[in-house]
């Protein structure tokens, strides 16, 4: 299978010997028949070569310099500086555009930022989420919230903790690891499971890299739905956010920063959580005492 003519990268090389042979002696009409070329190109390679024959004659960019339909400058500058102010996103610099009177299509905005270097890119390997209505906590398990917690070195090591929350009765399950991948949260929400009588319905995530589309995957396995949160929104999560902030002011922050002090605080700060603390969101009473209610 032949390259197109434009991306062939041995074409370099062939103008060089072409333009070579006719330093030589050759006539252009020859090296193009040598070449099995037209004449005329071998006399536009001779116009591009600045070397005479010693290196390769690179293929420039077919890309025309001008439009007719191209956006006027004031236009694309327009569009840069109120993205660079209050760098929001491409709709909403469409919209303040129309606002002044400026006439531009939303592809056009979308256009020039990509061209400007002002867009992110979401990456192709980057698989998308597909979120299910989010349910209403009726009974326990209904909405399980599941998130880490990063903290900061510690013993030439970073330490992280994975968190969950069953949103009607407040139960929680928390576990420290030293890193954190999509088969570490499987096999955390399996062991959160084991923990406790009810079944989980609905996991609920943020969108970092933990809870990706295998653990999604993977969890519908155990018969068990999983949804993620909207992007920028983190009162989704807000139950979880909550119990995170307890976990840290009432145990993590008063223990030794150490692996093997998590590993035993941590579920002796659970069994007092689950089964002692009074909680002001269920009537002051405990997260074991609303599931045991509903058995």
């Amino acid at each position: 299978m032949y390259m197109p003519y434009s991306n062939n990268p041995n074409l370099p090389k062939v103008r060089q010997q072409a333009v070579s042979l006719v330093y030589q002696g050759w006539s252009a009409r020859k090296a193009a028949r040598y070449f099995g070329v037209g004449s005329g190109t071998v006399s536009k390679w001779m116009k591009k070569d600045c070397c005479w024959g010693l290196r390769p004659i690179a293929t420039k960019s077919s890309r025309p310099h001008h439009h007719p339909l191209s956006l006027p400058q004031d236009i694309i500058d327009s569009i840069v500086k109120l993205r660079m102010k209050h760098n929001r996103c491409a709709e909403v610099v469409h919209q303040e555009l129309l606002n002044q009177g400026v006439s531009v299509s939303l592809s056009s905005v979308k256009r020039t930022l990509e061209r400007q270097g002002l867009i992110r890119k979401r990456s192709p390997w980057k698989r998308w989420h597909f979120s299910e209505p989010r349910p209403l906590a009726a009974i326990p398990g209904d909405l399980v919230q599941i998130d880490t917690i990063h903290l900061g070195p510690c013993n030439s090591a970073r330490l992280y903790v994975y968190t969950l929350l069953d949103v009607f009765s407040r139960w929680a399950f928390a576990k420290v690891s030293l890193k954190i991948n999509t088969h570490l949260s499987f096999r955390f929400v399996k062991e959160a499971r084991d923990n406790i009588d009810f079944p989980f319905l609905t996991l609920q995530s943020d969108h970092g890299q933990e809870f990706s589309s295998w653990f999604t995957e993977h969890v519908r396995e155990l018969d068990i739905s999983h949804r993620h949160s909207r992007v920028r929104q983190a009162n989704d999560n807000g139950h979880l956010e909550r119990f995170n902030r307890t976990l840290q002011e009432e145990c993590l922050s008063r223990i030794p920063q150490t692996l093997r002090a998590f590993r035993k605080e941590i579920p002796e700060y659970l069994q007092y959580y689950n089964t002692e603390r009074l909680h002001l969101g269920l009537n002051l009473k405990t997260p074991i005492e609303c599931v045991q209610a509903i058995d």
